[in-house]
């Protein structure tokens, strides 16, 4: 006898929370709620699917077989099932996004300006990138993320959407400001504002995701100044790079960040920009959205507006 379907959105959910009360306030259900769900499967297919463990629920062999069949046919029926007509001429509908400084300054102007053109009467809510946007995302609280991520679970999908350089921004009372060529070593004897996201990235490594902490992540600068035996002071830590950029532009200091948001400032803040005299890699900008929810239309529209926002940059 093959299982109510409802039991199976329960494994699946809880497939990819390994915890009970994760599992239940996405789906709207009690712990005791899910509980029983879980004990109805374990009877009908005969295989205890989940056992506790100090990391949380841990599937079976036999689970992951099955999870491994049944995540997209789910998927597919949730969107079959799911209201398919969406007019963003007409639509009063809220998208909710996910964004840091960077992904704010760079994306949000083209992006505002294109749904304005096609969707006058959608809202955009642009929340601030922290260490919630996991649960964010799986509680249906946002629609998609903004950030630099190089690798995400399976049930989310990851859109690169563009490469930016980095570069050094200084200020006015820099000494690096007046130089015609800056060096490694000019580098390294200037104090740096480096910024400190690492409460948010090190909460999303321990769910699976990898992504930057910095800008400095990549690690072309350590590199460097190790091959050329020299050191470097971080003398500020800054939560982010709006706050990085305006220590740098009233101080001696110097901070490595992306290109367009250094040329941003630049025309406002005098701040300059200096190439960096090493070898350094571009950062990849990304979208995360969750798999199963990319699909549905409204999503779906939202994805292509963000992708179309980036090639035009």
């Amino acid at each position: 006898m093959i299982p109510d379907l409802n039991l199976f959105r329960v494994f699946d959910v809880l497939l990819e929370e390994r915890n009970v009360t994760r599992a239940g306030a996405r789906l709207g259900l009690s712990q005791s709620a899910v509980s029983h769900a879980l004990n109805r499967l374990r009877q009908s297919l005969g295989d205890e699917l989940f056992v506790r463990s100090p990391a949380g629920m841990k599937p079976t062999p036999r689970a992951l077989e099955i999870g491994a069949r049944l995540h997209e046919p789910l998927a597919q029926l949730q969107a079959a099932v799911s209201p398919a007509a969406f007019d963003p001429a007409v639509s009063r509908r809220r998208f909710n996004l996910i964004a840091g400084s960077y992904a704010s300054l760079v994306f949000l102007p083209p992006l505002a300006r294109l749904i304005a053109e096609r969707a006058p009467q959608i809202d955009l809510n642009v929340m601030a990138f922290g260490a919630d946007f996991v649960d964010r995302l799986d509680n249906r609280e946002a629609d998609a993320v903004i950030a630099s991520f190089m690798s995400v679970p399976d049930r989310y999908l990851r859109e690169p959407l563009m490469r930016e350089e980095l570069i050094w921004a200084v200020g006015p009372e820099s000494k690096l400001a007046t130089k015609d060529k800056v060096t490694l070593a000019d580098i390294a004897a200037t104090p740096h504002v480096t910024i400190d996201a690492r409460e948010a990235v090190e909460g999303a490594s321990q769910r699976g995701f990898m992504m930057r902490a910095t800008w400095e992540d990549a690690g072309a600068l350590e590199l460097a100044l190790g091959a050329a035996g020299l050191t470097r002071r971080i003398a500020v830590t800054a939560p982010d790079t709006y706050a990085a950029l305006a220590v740098v532009s009233r101080s001696e200091f110097a901070t490595l960040a992306p290109k367009r948001l250094v040329q941003a400032w630049a025309q406002a803040k005098r701040i300059k920009m200096i190439e960096p005299p090493y070898p350094s890699a571009p950062a990849e900008i990304t979208l995360l959205q969750r798999r199963d929810a990319a699909q549905e239309g409204p999503v779906a529209w939202l994805r292509g507006l963000i992708i179309e926002a980036a090639q035009g940059l």
